[in-house]
């Protein structure tokens, strides 16, 4: 996930880019970054989702990574990040799997009504750390007991490179934001 990355990027999101084998969470490698900068792990060993939950997946098994982000928006749009990174998501997963995945509010994304993803903003003084894990081969015993169930792209019957996923929800999600940010000045 290291080198084979940025040759693939293909749009402003994901530089500087920083990969390691294993942090605490992606969303501390990313102080003092600028916008569009990605920390990505092979595996965190204190991962979180939403609500203090942890979100921890077994070494190389996940796409595990976060992004900074500078929205011009009023603060109380800043919610909304985490829809928007749940559609550029989805969009992705279908585009490199044919698998048809959704969002569920606030910040999970489903496969055929199971959590392949998750997203968690974290912002401060206008500063947004996105974190986003895609459950890429984890095998059923490797994933949570969760409301609604977890599954993983493996599970649902695909094979995905995980370079080719992060590039292109890298992408996708460069694409959304810019319209949400144009959106906002209307």
């Amino acid at each position: 996930m290291g080198v084979e990355v940025v040759p693939r990027l293909r749009g402003r999101f994901g530089r500087p880019y920083t990969f390691v084998e294993s942090c605490l969470s992606t969303q501390r490698l990313l102080d003092g970054a600028p916008e569009g900068a990605v920390a990505v792990a092979d595996e965190q060993t204190e991962g979180r989702g939403r609500l203090g939950r942890t979100w921890h997946a077994p070494s190389g098994t996940g796409l595990l990574f976060s992004i900074v982000l500078v929205p011009a928006v009023p603060p109380d749009r800043l919610p909304e990040l985490s829809l928007v990174a749940g559609a550029a998501v989805a969009e992705a997963i279908e585009a490199e799997t044919g698998i048809r995945a959704t969002v569920k509010r606030p910040n999970d994304v489903l496969v055929a009504g199971s959590k392949v993803a998750g997203i968690l903003a974290e912002a401060v003084e206008r500063r947004v750390a996105l974190g986003i894990g895609v459950n890429v081969s984890q095998t059923e015993v490797q994933l949570p007991a969760v409301d609604p169930p977890a599954t993983s792209l493996a599970l649902e019957g695909v094979s995905v490179e995980r370079a080719a996923l992060l590039a292109t929800i890298l992408e996708r999600l460069e694409a959304h934001y810019d319209r949400w940010i144009t959106s906002a000045g209307t």
